[in-house]
């Protein structure tokens, strides 16, 4: 930051809607002020998820500019009004006020508005990785109403929100069959899932792992186009047993998405739990590769790819580096 003014930042933002190459831009921009309650956190790291590319179009749309970046870690730089649990300097990660502040995650400086102590043992990098996958998976298992010794297929165990969740459900007691690709299968195999490919014929693969005992639910991660018909033939022809997050035909089936249920419940509240966990090497969400601020265009174009194999995390002062 030698080349800000004391009162600048660097911040990935956007002006107006559309694809994210082409309205992201990388500015500078005021350092904000935390509200009451809020913290400001100097941000180490920044995790990327789908979810940044959905609000560059649209998604959740607020009053411009705005940033991306919904995973932050960072030192606590200052505080907000009522905030008695932390202290500056202290180390946290957390999800930023993306929906009101004109920047996000992806900058040197967020506020946040739901924070955690990073623990002993858990790297910056490793803790920005956690927020959303947690959320979400945690968020989209409870909506199943996922219960110790049930049986659940999540498609897309490769994704970051699909890791995510076959540990979580492991976790709970549940009997967990994953796709995914030869990225992740072995890892998902030695979490304790059963795990088969995308690939023609998973219907049958799926129940010969299952071994004769039914396929109580699904959660389907991945956006596999056409998959749905096939999830909904698993759970005998219940649409309902079946949670996809964000597939445009999940209406058309019947099948529900997990930000449009009734009865939703964000569940922040578990992030200190699992990290705790990940410190002891008992959680994981797989880091592949992270970037400087200044090579965020890569990022995108790597994440939008479907090739990162892995979480894709910014370093607002750093370099970029392959892990």
């Amino acid at each position: 930051m030698s080349n800000l003014d004391a009162r600048t930042m660097k911040a990935l933002r956007l002006h107006s809607y559309g694809a994210p190459l082409e309205v992201l831009q990388l500015e500078d921009s005021t350092i904000p002020s935390p509200g009451a309650g809020q913290i400001r956190v100097r941000v180490h790291a920044c995790g990327l998820n789908p979810a940044d590319w959905a609000l560059c179009q649209g998604f959740m749309a607020s009053s411009l500019p705005r940033g991306i970046g919904l995973d932050v870690s960072g030192a606590v730089d200052a505080l907000g009004d009522g905030v008695s649990n932390v202290s500056v300097g202290d180390l946290v990660f957390g999800v930023p006020d993306f929906m009101s502040q004109p920047s996000a995650g992806a900058a040197n400086f967020a506020i946040l508005a739901v924070w955690e102590p990073v623990p002993d043992g858990l790297s910056l990098i490793a803790a920005a990785a956690l927020p959303m996958a947690i959320e979400t998976a945690t968020r989209t298992l409870d909506l199943l109403g996922l219960k110790r010794d049930q049986t659940i297929l999540i498609n897309g165990g490769g994704t970051m929100v699909g890791f995510a969740a076959v540990q979580i459900a492991i976790l709970r007691g549940a009997q967990v069959i994953a796709t995914a690709g030869d990225t992740f299968a072995s890892r998902l195999r030695d979490l304790g899932a059963k795990v088969t490919s995308y690939r023609a014929g998973m219907v049958d693969r799926v129940r010969e792992l299952a071994a004769g005992a039914p396929i109580d639910m699904v959660l389907q991660t991945a956006m596999a186009s056409g998959a749905l018909p096939d999830l909904i033939r698993l759970v005998g022809g219940d649409p309902q047993r079946v949670m996809s997050i964000g597939d445009p035909d999940a209406k058309d089936f019947g099948v529900r998405t997990s930000g449009s249920e009734p009865d939703l419940v964000v569940r922040y509240d578990v992030l200190g739990h699992y990290a705790r966990l990940a410190a002891e090497g008992r959680f994981t969400i797989p880091v592949t590769r992270t970037f400087s601020l200044d090579d965020w265009r890569e990022a995108v174009e790597e994440s939008l790819s479907g090739r990162a194999h892995g979480k894709l995390v910014l370093l607002p002062d750093q370099a970029s580096s392959t892990l």
